[in-house]
């Protein structure tokens, strides 16, 4: 017989999600949490939003946290996912010195540079 843990976050006596880790469990209650101010902060402003309407919208910028943030700090829209920063790519020569002490020219190598 096997015993297995799980966590499970509870809202308003409704079982939300159940997780296998602890971790993971408090992550998403914390997520939750900053959807419901969201939610209140949604209600609150002068925009003509019903209560399901803040809701979605409180809950998209939960869990859009670290794009949000990264719009705030800087500004600008975060790379989407998949689509990498442009790549150089820098041939680099490998030169060997033999047992003789004598330079040989060794095979090239290729490396990607991530530019900025």
């Amino acid at each position: 017989m096997a015993v297995e843990t799980k966590f499970v976050v509870v809202r308003k006596g409704e079982e939300k999600m159940t997780f296998a880790s602890k971790k993971e469990a408090d992550a998403y209650d914390k997520m939750l949490d900053m959807a419901e101010a969201f939610t209140d902060w949604l209600l609150q402003s002068e925009l003509a939003l019903d209560e399901a309407q803040a809701e979605n919208i409180a809950l998209f910028l939960a869990e859009q946290k670290d794009g949000l943030q990264h719009i705030l700090r800087t500004s600008k829209l975060p790379e989407a996912p998949g689509t990498a920063a442009t790549v150089a790519v820098e041939t680099v020569e490998h030169a060997e010195v033999d047992s003789s002490g004598n330079e040989t020219t060794g095979d090239k190598k290729i490396r990607a540079v991530k530019a900025a």
